[in-house]
């Protein structure tokens, strides 16, 4: 796994990006859309996520990109802004091999460094044995709730399971005010 680079996701990304998250759309269940989005749609939500100071990074092997994570907001309430959920997408030919572990840890990271106190995981089709779900334990989520039934997709229902991370102390501090969260909350104000 040494010819692994974890970098920020740029535009002329997004082509692969898409390419990555149809697989997921239309061959797995990580995703609960139905149809894939659009080159456009995708290079929006990109824009989104940027423009709020949200991490957005890939893993490039050998030079091809192999896998892509971002961090957003969970619920857009402003009194969730302390809170991120993590979105983690390889491709099929990539999985196995670690790569998603390299891009969580480093979003966490970032997510840190920004200020945020949880990260929120919401895997969908989250059995115990779920690879999403295992890579989540081994780096210190714990289980928050599980929403039963909560998706139908390929035929079948799905369970969404909710797992936590606490960032920064967590509830146990108050939040720091020069923190992305609370800049962002005061511009708007």
């Amino acid at each position: 796994m040494s010819s692994i680079l974890i970098r920020s996701a740029i535009a002329t990304d997004l082509d692969r990006i898409t390419e990555i998250y149809a697989d997921a759309v239309t061959n797995g269940t990580a995703s609960y859309e139905l149809e894939s989005p659009s080159r456009r749609e995708m290079e929006a939500r990109f824009a989104a996520l940027r423009d709020g100071g949200f991490p957005y990074i890939v893993a490039e092997d050998g030079g091809r990109l192999a896998a892509y994570a971002y961090a957003g907001p969970f619920r857009p309430r402003p009194a969730y802004r302390f809170i991120v959920e993590d979105s983690i997408y390889v491709a099929p030919e990539a999985k196995g091999r670690g790569i998603g572990r390299l891009l969580l840890e480093r979003l966490i990271v970032e997510c840190e460094s920004a200020g945020f106190r949880q990260m929120i995981a919401v895997i969908g089709d989250g059995g115990p044995q779920s690879p999403s779900v295992r890579l989540h334990e081994r780096l210190g989520f714990r289980h928050s709730g599980v929403l039963e039934g909560s998706g139908y997709k390929h035929g079948r229902w799905l369970d969404t399971v909710f797992m936590q991370l606490s960032m920064n102390g967590g509830n146990a501090a108050a939040p720091d005010p020069e923190s992305l969260p609370e800049r962002r909350f005061r511009e708007k104000a």
